[in-house]
């Protein structure tokens, strides 16, 4: 990987990782149309690790209230009835999904996932997904009610954006838009849930950069470095946006998006 790509590569998951347009899809199409190779899962997993740095730099002041008040809960059972406490263990508890889904699927998120026919019809078919439950949805309720069905539900969710193209932040705005959630509580609690998650994987993948096959450790930096400046840039811009805006727009980049991708691929232009 040249410096160039590592450059590209970080922007794009900066920009890409908080918008529900799918970061990972778009870390494996970009480079399919500039004629790179692929980054792979490894590349993917530890340069979201410069994005989650924006989200506990942005969040700090949430996640470190979230932080203190579980970890009091533990030795104090009136502590648990706090929002904070109960937002502590609500984010485990969504997490659980995509750790064990990620465990199961392995091999074939490094394999079959990576497929741009699979990528291209993901972004269109949950673009389409999206549309629906921003259309449908009642979006009355404020982050303070999220309660453990939310959590669970929200969780399942995000163990769908293991595959590239659901989008990671698009699956579970839009699962917590159809629980009832307004679109800035939605986001903000994406956000927070994203944390442990990305985290893990990422620590988890660390063991690949520099090795055989790998991206090289310099390129890898590099790109963290800008995942984080352009996503936390991206997480300011996207709680606004939808403070007065609808869905609409991503969804029709996600069917255009995807559409282009499919035809491309099947046309061999790219592969």
């Amino acid at each position: 990987m040249s410096t160039l790509q590592a450059i590209v590569l970080g922007v794009v998951q900066g920009l890409t990782e908080f918008l529900p347009i799918s970061s990972s899809g778009h870390l494996r199409v970009v480079p399919a149309l500039l004629g790179w190779g692929d980054p792979g899962v490894a590349f993917t997993a530890v340069v979201q690790l410069g994005t989650m740095a924006a989200v506990l730099i942005y969040f700090r002041a949430d996640l470190w209230r979230v932080g203190r008040s579980w970890l009091a809960s533990l030795g104090d059972p009136a502590q648990r009835r706090t929002l904070d406490a109960r937002m502590g263990w609500y984010l485990i508890l969504g997490t659980i999904p995509i750790s064990v889904a990620g465990l199961l699927f392995a091999d074939q998120i490094e394999t079959d996932f990576r497929n741009l026919y699979l990528i291209g019809a993901m972004l269109i078919a949950f673009g389409l997904v999206m549309l629906w439950v921003d259309m449908a949805s009642k979006q009355q309720r404020g982050i303070a009610t999220v309660d453990a069905r939310d959590s669970a539900i929200v969780g399942l969710a995000q163990a769908l954006a293991l595959v590239p193209g659901v989008s990671r932040s698009g699956a579970t705005i839009s699962a917590g838009l159809w629980r009832g959630l307004d679109r800035p509580a939605a986001a903000r609690y994406s956000f927070l849930l994203s944390v442990p998650a990305v985290v893990l994987s990422g620590l988890f993948e660390l063991r690949h950069v520099g090795g055989p096959g790998g991206a090289p450790t310099s390129a890898t930096v590099l790109a963290v470095i800008l995942a984080f400046a352009t996503g936390y840039a991206s997480i300011a811009f996207l709680l606004r946006y939808l403070a007065r805006h609808t869905l609409s727009a991503f969804v029709a980049y996600r069917l255009i998006l995807g559409a282009v991708v499919i035809s491309l691929a099947a046309t061999g232009t790219i592969s």
